[in-house]
């Protein structure tokens, strides 16, 4: 098995990162969260990759900033350092949407670093060997 055979949607996820860098190298680590979301968009519909925009999970009253590809969620973040919670919130999302993998991004960094979040399966919902 190849290293990109163990990396969850390692093409996919190697294209968004790209783009979140174009968007963090064209606004800066000053913009609002709804500026990098805005430029993010016009970039996924330039190469023509599916995405949800805000989209609302179940009646839980939460918003995930993208979905891209039905594949990868991201949560964007303009904030001067990450917290427990914002990893928190991005695994709940993962939880709810059952996707394997989620992109935290914070935009305020000199240095954008694109963290992946892997979904945390309950081993009480695995099947048994």
């Amino acid at each position: 098995m190849t290293t990109n055979e163990k990396i969850i949607h390692a093409e996919l996820s190697y294209l968004v990162t790209g783009i979140l860098f174009d968007v963090h190298n064209e606004i800066g680590s000053y913009g609002r969260e709804k500026q990098y979301g805005n430029l993010f968009e016009k970039r996924l519909n330039e190469v023509s990759l599916p995405y949800e925009r805000e989209e609302r999970v179940s009646d839980t009253g939460n918003i995930l900033d993208f979905i891209v590809d039905g594949k990868i969620t991201l949560e964007f973040k303009s904030v001067r350092a990450l917290t427990p919670e914002h990893y928190r919130q991005i695994q709940n999302y993962l939880q709810q949407t059952k996707l394997k993998l989620g992109l935290l991004v914070n935009f305020r960094t000199k240095y954008l670093k694109p963290i992946r979040i892997v979904r945390i399966d309950d081993p009480k919902s695995r099947p048994s060997p």
